[in-house]
């Protein structure tokens, strides 16, 4: 059995990655996201264990201290972290996972983990990613602002990523996250493996 690929995405809030993840997970087999913990508050409608574990400080602090965590990042005043062990189980069940995590964790990801895969989304506008963040109606101005600002700091890390998306219109993003899941899939040491029995047919010299 073939090992799964770890699938790095990252993106400023309002650029669409938590949809586009959503839609490719529905589109995709065999293809998990991660769930990080995180000592942030739930929003509405999130469910523990299903959108992020959430957990207190303390505990995340324990675990951190404990080397439970692949990564970890401070957001917005919040610990989000994710799990070692986790991971490395349904990489070695041969499922792709997605980690949708900041610039900071992919940074630590990829010492651990160079042959992950990369991905970072970006709105097709500062226009467009302030007015999606205003239509939400989960933040204030101010809290608005502030991940604005902060958006610019998430987009200069860029070009640390293999591959670069723009959602502009959104089966178009789409499409092209799905083209990035397939093309990995065929890859040389990834088939060899995959259809072994097929390519083991194939090669077979008869008697003479």
């Amino acid at each position: 059995m073939a090992q799964g690929t770890l699938y790095i995405i990252s993106a400023p809030s309002g650029a669409g990655k938590t949809s586009l993840v959503r839609a490719l997970l529905e589109s995709t087999s065999s293809i998990i996201v991660s769930v990080s913990s995180t000592t942030r508050a739930p929003r509405h409608g999130e469910e523990d264990g299903v959108d992020y574990h959430f957990i207190s400080q303390e505990a995340f602090l324990k675990k951190l201290k404990a080397g439970e965590f692949l990564e970890h990042a401070k957001v917005f005043d919040n610990y989000y972290g994710t799990s070692r062990s986790w991971l490395t189980e349904q990489l070695e069940a041969g499922l792709d996972v997605i980690l949708e995590i900041d610039w900071q964790g992919a940074q630590q990801v990829r010492k651990v983990m160079p042959e992950a895969v990369s991905i970072f989304i970006l709105p097709p506008s500062q226009k467009a990613l302030l007015n999606r963040l205003r239509a939400r109606g989960q933040d204030s101005e101010e809290t608005i602002a502030r991940r604005t600002l902060d958006a610019v700091t998430e987009m200069s890390h860029c070009h640390e990523y293999d591959y670069l998306l723009v959602n502009d219109d959104f089966d178009t993003a789409l499409g092209d996250l799905q083209s990035i899941i397939r093309a990995h899939r065929l890859r040389q040491p990834v088939q060899e493996i995959r259809i072994a029995p097929l390519l083991k047919e194939l090669l077979a010299q008869d008697d003479p």
